[in-house]
């Protein structure tokens, strides 16, 4: 399976980088990491694509590894499609005090516009 991972700054998308990488690994998918240009107060672009590198390694994983300007929900969804993806992957946001999900903007433009399949991964 072909999966596009898109990774930002927040520890979700942290998360979320070590669950489909795990994922990958274990059954022999295709990864390739979409770095979203997001900058965190304690996270450059390069800080993330060098996690991101780093995390590949410890698995053992050869995956490509781009970085993604402009509008990270459109572009995830315009790579998927073009390159003929069989998933999107990406953080789920995170749950409000009354139990409800709470979606980026990225996550809830890419649920809503996606033909390829979408995991939230929480």
């Amino acid at each position: 399976m072909r999966i596009l991972l898109g990774v930002g700054g927040s520890d979700e998308s942290r998360q979320a980088l070590h669950r489909t990488v795990e994922r990958a690994v274990l059954a022999g998918d295709e990864l390739t990491v979409a770095i979203l240009a997001e900058v965190t107060e304690d996270r450059s672009v390069d800080d993330i694509e060098s996690e991101v590198n780093t995390v590949l390694e410890e698995n053992g994983l050869d995956a490509d590894v781009r970085r993604i300007e402009g509008n990270a929900g459109s572009e995830l969804v315009s790579i998927a499609e073009a390159e003929g993806f069989d998933r999107i992957s990406l953080s789920g946001g995170t749950t409000s005090p009354m139990g409800k999900i709470q979606l980026t903007s990225t996550a809830e433009f890419v649920l809503l516009n996606s033909h390829v399949s979408v995991t939230l991964i929480r």
